[in-house]
């Protein structure tokens, strides 16, 4: 008896379901970003870091033949943070000190930490399923997360994922530090309003 073919799925990935496909995830990640490959030995000991902070959740989309062809996680931010105190730095240098509104978002918030998608994948809704995976259990008010600037060029992907789901400047033209592309903070009050583009639940 042969073994029915597998269908492309969404998935929530475990810690230890992460781990086992962390080679996987972060070959995604360079080739989605074109960064090159050494960049694989300092991401696999931060992801990994990652995984064990409060309220971390990863998702990940499998192809037809199990290969992960997606992935995205993020977890609570709060003070402490690199990416937490980044923000608030740059709040603070463009406003002087953050306004209630500013301030606001940087309480009770999900860091939308990574969100990949396989160049060859693209295009067919996978960045969307994993981002509405996890807006829909954060189990916080607020998302928010951080993307390269795309300056005189048309928006890419992402972007456009991002406007479609209403995301909304928080800041913008930002270094962070040790990288010297600007990027943009973009936030989102939660839950995600409801989609007409069906996905599958995590499995």
């Amino acid at each position: 008896m042969t073994a029915a073919p597998s269908r492309a799925r969404l998935v929530g990935l475990g810690r230890s379901e992460f781990a086992d496909r962390l080679g996987e995830a972060i070959d995604v990640y360079v080739t989605a970003m074109g960064y090159p490959r050494p960049t694989t030995r300092q991401r696999r000991s931060l992801w990994l870091e990652h995984s064990y902070r409060p309220g971390w959740r990863s998702v990940g989309w499998l192809d037809e033949q199990d290969r992960l062809t997606g992935i995205g996680y993020g977890y609570w931010g709060g003070p402490g943070q690199w990416w937490f105190e980044e923000v608030r730095r740059g709040l603070r240098a463009r406003r002087g000190e953050p306004d209630a509104v500013s301030a606001d978002w940087l309480t009770d918030y999900f860091e939308l930490t990574e969100l990949h998608v396989h160049p060859q994948a693209q295009g067919s809704g996978i960045g969307e399923a994993l981002l509405r995976a996890l807006a829909r259990d954060a189990a916080r008010s607020r998302m928010l997360l951080s993307t390269p600037e795309y300056g005189r060029a048309r928006p890419g992907r992402a972007w456009r994922l991002y406007r479609r789901a209403g995301f909304v400047d928080v800041l913008r033209e930002h270094l962070f530090t040790g990288d010297p592309r600007p990027f943009a903070v973009l936030g989102r009050e939660l839950p995600l309003l409801p989609t007409d583009h069906p996905t599958h639940a995590p499995e």
